[in-house]
């Protein structure tokens, strides 16, 4: 009897234990790739990283699946396909425009959880603790933001090693960074997986890199994480159709509670060139100034060019007519307006041959 209560009670101390292991997941434990399927086998999608029952995943074409076995010996989660994802609120986008309207200023903050990531091709390795790859894909993004306007404040902090804690580290960047009240959060990543294929792409006849958006689920502002990076995929699929992977909807928060227009994005994959990967912020720059700030700087600055020149332009007839007003009030006032319509008259008349005017005296 007292061996089968401690049985219990050693059973009963693990509860707990386990459960915490279930519910805190190790964000950054992407040693494994993991492969979605359907329930008949066919492949879904994969990841560098484990998945967990209850992960959903939305496909280029807008597909939603959830995770619903998970086979961790095989690396293996089997998902249900749901149906096709609704589409992104109409909301957001008009907040958007009504900022632009209001010409509020525009400042995203962005950083690195895995200070590390690289690309071989390029970098000569996929993990590099100096001259990471993953900061000039960083740097190319920052550029191309500014270049619509938009003020950005990209933290190099390094949160290394890459492993369970560095999301925990990469927190208190993210805390720093959301004090000059940022209108994005950003955490700049890329993939795993060794398929290059699976990220290479071409458009609008450029070869870039796919982009990979990824939104925690365990957290207070899963929604709206969720409805920002559909709003952005919505946006890049009509300006950019390729140019974002997927969105997968992981187990874990990755900092994304701590605002709600968080998103972690992935350029690309360690196996790929990281010119593909810089290639791609650009228009994954354009995409965001257009969610979040409804337009570009670019094309705000050309309106502003046309009205000026409008203005220009209607300021020059009210001088013209201010003159021309100011002539006939001065030749009406000291007595030669009389002198000068005879003169015009005279002269339309001898251009017109009498027509119009006054004929001149025939002095023969």
């Amino acid at each position: 009897m007292k061996k089968l209560l401690t049985t219990l009670m050693i059973c009963l101390a693990l509860l707990p234990i386990h459960a915490q292991a279930e519910s805190v997941p190790d964000e950054s434990d992407d040693s494994a790739i993991y492969e979605m399927q359907t329930q008949s086998g066919e492949i879904i999608t994969t990841r560098a990283g484990r998945m967990y029952i209850g992960d959903e995943y939305i496909s280029a074409d807008n597909q939603l699946y959830r995770v619903i076995a998970v086979d961790d010996q095989m690396c293996i989660a089997i998902a249900e396909h749901l149906g096709e994802e609704p589409a992104a609120g109409i909301s957001a986008f008009a907040h958007a425009e009504t900022q632009a309207q209001e010409g509020k200023s525009k400042h995203i903050a962005m950083y690195s959880t895995h200070s590390d990531e690289s690309y071989e091709p390029t970098d000569g390795a996929s993990s590099l603790e100096e001259d990471a790859g993953i900061y000039d894909v960083g740097h190319a993004l920052k550029d191309a933001l500014e270049e619509h306007g938009i003020s950005v404040e990209y933290s190099e902090a390094t949160h290394l090693p890459h492993d369970a804690g560095a999301y925990r580290r990469s927190r208190r960047t993210a805390e720093e960074l959301l004090k000059s009240s940022p209108d994005v959060l950003i955490d700049i990543h890329r993939d795993g997986i060794p398929d290059p294929d699976s990220y290479e792409t071409e458009v609008h006849g450029e070869e870039i890199s796919k982009v990979r958006l990824l939104v925690g689920r365990s957290n207070p502002n899963a929604d709206a994480n969720r409805e920002f990076a559909k709003r952005l995929k919505a946006a890049a699929d009509e300006k950019y159709p390729g140019l974002i992977k997927d969105i997968f909807i992981g187990k874990g928060n990755y900092n994304q509670e701590l605002f709600p227009q968080s998103i972690l994005l992935e350029f690309g994959t360690h196996t790929i060139d990281k010119d593909l990967a810089i290639a791609a912020t650009k228009p994954m720059a354009d995409v965001i100034n257009t969610v979040v700030f409804g337009g570009s700087a670019k094309a705000e600055s050309t309106a502003s060019i046309e009205e000026s020149t409008s203005g220009f332009k209607g300021i020059g007839w009210l001088i013209a007519i201010a003159v021309i007003g100011s002539v006939l009030f001065a030749l009406i006032s000291t007595g030669k307006w009389r002198l000068v319509a005879e003169k015009f008259s005279r002269s339309a008349s001898e251009i017109t041959g009498g027509t119009i005017g006054k004929k001149p005296k025939d002095k023969s």
